[in-house]
């Protein structure tokens, strides 16, 4: 995390760990300073995206979370902004490169109303997800399009803002999972369970005891997953991380 008056000047901030992914929080609130601070860290590519933007919200959401993702790396890759550019692979994910070359970075971006998050690893798929702790007009509705058979039946055993603490566990844990998958195509989020111990006794009062798995997709059993919980009182967050491999032994992304 970044001190002294310098830390002033900035909208985002080291945030958590998961791992070996260092998760970074970025500011969304309205900020005319920031915004134009922002703007003129892009490079041309992303303004002409973001003035394609209609409404003022994604546009500072656009602007605010690259910006601070390109100051970020440079940082990381001691590279200067004007080094480092971004292309977007075969299935729709942005990728880093400094002067040409592969960045050698996996990162992966969210954002939930006025919060974002960055995470960033050396190696293995990533993927991370944001939600705020706000009411949903069509809770059922979604929990139903969305859950898997038995994660649907323990919903409905729970009730009031323990309900919703569970939903936001769920929620944010396979949004994380398919963002770090970022196979191309459209997976069935009722296809897949996530872990009972991610979310049983979740009530209201443990939206801040973090909780990790290992994790395996039904059609991917060869891949193991790292999936852990970083939510606060005030947003869910979930992180999702590819285990990588050295011969027939599999190496945890973290102590």
């Amino acid at each position: 995390m970044q001190t002294g008056d310098r830390a002033k000047e900035l909208w985002w901030r080291r945030f958590a760990t998961a791992g070996r992914v260092v998760v970074h929080h970025v500011d969304l609130a309205p900020n005319t300073r920031c915004e134009t601070a922002a703007l003129a860290r892009l490079d041309a590519d992303e303004r002409a995206r973001w003035h394609r933007y209609r409404h003022p919200r994604p546009q500072r959401q656009f602007a605010l979370c690259r910006a601070a993702l390109r100051a970020i790396l440079c940082e990381r890759l001691c590279c200067s902004n004007d080094d480092l550019a971004f292309v977007v692979t075969d299935y729709g994910k942005p990728a880093a490169r400094v002067r040409g070359a592969p960045a050698g970075i996996e990162f992966n971006i969210s954002h939930g109303g006025r919060h974002g998050l960055i995470a960033l690893a050396d190696s293995g798929r990533l993927g991370v997800d944001i939600e705020e702790r706000i009411p949903r007009h069509d809770l059922d509705g979604v929990i139903a399009k969305a859950f898997a058979p038995r994660e649907r039946r323990e919903l409905a055993a729970a009730e009031g803002n323990s309900k919703l603490s569970i939903f936001f566990r769920l929620w944010t844990c396979k949004e994380a999972l398919i963002k770090a998958l970022g196979s191309g195509f459209s997976l069935d989020t009722t296809e897949f369970e996530i872990p009972r111990s991610m979310y049983l006794e979740c009530g209201p009062a443990d939206r801040q005891a973090h909780r990790r798995t290992t994790f395996r997709f039904p059609h991917l059993p060869e891949i193991n997953w790292s999936l852990e919980d970083l939510g606060t009182a005030e947003f869910a967050v979930a992180v999702a991380h590819e285990l990588t491999t050295s011969g027939n032994a599999v190496q945890a992304a973290g102590p």
